[in-house]
């Protein structure tokens, strides 16, 4: 008595499992190899899985050894474009110096400034043309149309002799680095004066009544 008594419900539980009609465990045990069954790939499908990533995989090679490429020719190309562009404050620093001079009353028409200016001329020739051979090349801008992918319009000119859009100022000369543009050009366009154009309307208004 004392031994049933003692008996736990997991026990309980257990007994109850096993003694579960044996049909329902075949069905069970059925159903789940037919899931197993639907799961699994024929020969064929496995084939064409394994194609389909190794297509995949060979293409994403591809791009990568592309943009590796890319990488390398630009770095070739244009590695030196940073020092390119730093380069050019010694041609603008050369251009302040020579404005400095040029407007210091105490040195005009003096023979110093002359020989000074000469000099400095020289050293610009020679700054330009070291530039050209390592591939930084100046914008030609002055009589030029603007060009939005190489000048920077900075202020507009009334000049009725040129057509409007016109370059007739440079303000700071620009550069390209082989194909790329290393600094636009910051130059003053020209444009119609107004009042000349309202003053000849006016006159051909007048003429016309009379």
């Amino acid at each position: 008595m004392e031994k049933e008594q003692n008996q736990s419900p997991e026990n309980e539980n257990i007994k109850k499992e096993d003694n579960l009609p044996k049909n329902d465990q075949s069905k069970e045990s059925k159903e789940n190899v037919k899931e197993k069954k639907a799961k699994e790939l024929t020969p064929v499908e496995k084939i064409k899985e394994l194609e389909d990533k190794l297509t995949r995989t060979f293409a994403e090679m591809e791009n990568q050894r592309r943009r590796f490429e890319k990488e390398k020719d630009d770095a070739f190309d244009y590695g030196g474009f940073s020092f390119a562009r730093e380069a050019l404050n010694l041609i603008d620093n050369l251009e302040r110096s020579k404005q400095s001079l040029e407007n210091d009353e105490s040195l005009k028409n003096t023979e110093a400034l002359k020989k000074t200016l000469q000099h400095f001329s020289i050293i610009n020739k020679d700054l330009i043309s070291i530039f050209e051979k390592n591939n930084i090349k100046l914008i030609d801008a002055v009589n030029k149309k603007l060009d939005p992918n190489l000048h920077q319009a900075m202020m507009e000119i009334e000049d009725n002799q040129k057509e409007p859009g016109t370059i007739i100022q440079e303000i700071q000369k620009g550069f390209l680095f082989k194909d790329r543009l290393l600094r636009p050009s910051l130059v003053g366009v020209s444009k119609k004066n107004s009042n000349k154009d309202e003053k000849s309307e006016e006159n051909q208004d007048n003429l016309e009544t009379k």
